[in-house]
């Protein structure tokens, strides 16, 4: 993006941020500022919290200067969760042009729109010379919807002035999203990682969408406008425009399936900001209860039915691409601990699931596993028996036994149980959303097609380089594209609630399943 690369490998995200502000003219630098939601025109919903990231903006268009309203239609829709899903959700989408007076309209019925709510716009721009998407600016609008009711479905259309999305000719362009119930009852949500732009994460979506799921998971490396994914500003392949591409691919399931990313390394991009997150903050509208907006806008949680969700930022901690490693001062862990502790006492959760981008166990030969994980984070999934860890980076599907202390507590075969309370925690890699496959050392071994092995060969990242390791945890290995379905089934008190967690292929074959049970509080 304009940072030599030997002078990149030596800089943080930090310092390379500051070395493109200063190459380029005062004229095409960003400027940061707080933004705020519009007013809301009525009722049931209110405007959420001032957004506390700067989100980088060129100099405001006058209004002389929008297009013509008519002429521009909103893409890119995109849902997710506020804090709590049984009553927010924030509705996001683009514009290809800067309009006027960006709204939603929300109903309970398609004909009943009557509901106009203001919405937020954040403008990107990404000057000439950042990177191959010339002088590109982006316009990202949000609207943040409070005091819902739980379980109910609405209907909403996204428009601005010149464009109603309640007119007659406009209402194909509708779309719906469910909140969160408000008592424990069956739900399916879906998960990936490093799906990008193309064939297999389009045919990925479709079928992601005919598993019905509550909300997604997608665990880092989301759309790979920077293709280097080493946090460096030399990469001269970053495209901006390749976000728009990916918001297109992706609304047929994100503009009704609240679509709740993790950030991986892929993910920083070093022009927007000193921690590489300004595009993302531009781009999403996430949880903000997390332990540091600032520096952390990826990391959140947020509980659904009786199944509680974490999203961490690893490149906090990575050894292996450390353009942000140690950014948050050990405030990541600390504030996970306290989530781990709250929800494991919470008499309305039983299961904890937790989804971030770098490995704690894969076998690997690109990234394999990362140490910092295991050094930071491990003995805290343990401690307090998380019951699924969901990750992406590495390429392919893989699965392990239930682990414990680096070593396996128990053999999960397929079709196997878990009980993370008395056993272990089970690690599941599902990077194979679409981006060019990697490969293993081991041969493949999937539900119907077994190859069981002793011994897997790989490797850890630590701190002072790659250490080679021998492991026996490796279960499942899929070397095709994939994502993760995960059903939950709440039980009883004093009964065993269930997650059924299946791989399946972009084919629609299952290649792996397995159950995790817990004693329902």
């Amino acid at each position: 993006m304009g940072v030599p690369e030997k002078l990149a490998e030596r800089m943080s995200m930090a310092e390379q941020h500051e070395y493109l502000r200063a190459r380029f003219s005062r004229r095409t630098l960003v400027r940061g500022g707080a933004v705020t939601l519009g007013a809301v025109a009525g009722g049931a919903f209110v405007p959420g919290a001032t957004a506390r990231a700067a989100v980088p903006a060129p100099r405001p268009a006058s209004s002389a200067g929008k297009a013509d309203g008519a002429l521009a239609a909103p893409f890119g829709r995109h849902l997710a969760f506020g804090n709590d899903p049984r009553t927010e959700i924030t509705v996001s989408w683009q514009v290809p042009v800067a309009v006027r007076k960006p709204f939603i309209r929300v109903g309970a019925h398609p004909w009943d729109l009557s509901r106009k709510i203001d919405a937020e716009v954040r403008t990107l721009h990404t000057p000439a010379g950042v990177g191959a998407s010339g002088d590109h600016t982006q316009y990202y609008v949000h609207a943040r919807l409070t005091h819902l009711r739980p379980g109910r479905t609405y209907y909403y259309g996204v428009g601005h002035h010149g464009f109603d999305p309640a007119e007659p000719h406009l209402l194909g362009t509708l779309g719906t999203f469910t909140t969160a119930p408000d008592h424990r009852a069956p739900f399916t949500f879906t998960a990936f990682g490093d799906e990008g732009v193309g064939y297999h994460g389009l045919a990925n979506n479709a079928l992601l969408l005919g598993q019905n799921p509550a909300f997604h998971l997608h665990a880092g490396d989301i759309a790979y406008g920077d293709p280097s994914g080493a946090g460096k500003t030399s990469d001269t392949g970053f495209d901006s425009r390749v976000w728009d591409q990916f918001l297109a691919q992706t609304e047929s399931v994100a503009k009704q399936v609240p679509w709740m990313p993790a950030y991986g390394n892929h993910d920083m991009e070093a022009w927007y900001s000193p921690n590489g997150y300004g595009g993302e903050e531009a781009r999403w509208s996430l949880p903000d209860n997390g332990p540091d907006r600032r520096d952390l806008p990826g990391v959140y949680s947020f509980v659904y039915g009786n199944t509680a969700v974490i999203s961490l930022d690893a490149n906090d901690i990575s050894y292996e691409i450390p353009a942000n490693l140690g950014i948050s001062g050990g405030t990541q862990t600390k504030w996970l601990e306290t989530q781990l502790k709250k929800y494991r006492a919470a008499k309305d959760v039983d299961f904890v699931v937790v989804f971030f981008h770098h490995c704690a166990y894969c076998t690997s030969t690109a990234h394999a596993s990362e140490g910092g994980v295991r050094q930071e984070w491990v003995p805290l999934f343990e401690k307090y028996t998380v019951d699924l860890v969901i990750n992406g980076h590495n390429h392919q599907y893989e699965r392990t036994d239930v682990i414990k202390g680096d070593k396996v507590a128990k053999k999960l075969p397929v079709g196997g149980t878990a009980y993370p309370e008395t056993e272990g925690v089970v690690y599941v890699t599902a990077g194979a959303a679409g981006r060019s496959l990697y490969a293993f050392t081991a041969p493949d071994s999937y539900e119907g097609h077994e190859h069981e092995v002793d011994s897997v060969a790989s490797f850890v990242n630590l701190k002072d380089g790659k250490k080679n390791e021998t492991v026996a945890w490796s279960r499942v290995r899929y070397l095709d594209y994939s994502f993760l379905r995960v059903d939950v089934t709440p039980a009883p008190k004093g009964r065993h609630a269930t997650l059924t967690v299946s791989g399946i292929a972009e084919t629609g074959e299952r290649i792996d399943h397995f159950t995790v049970a817990r004693r329902a509080k």
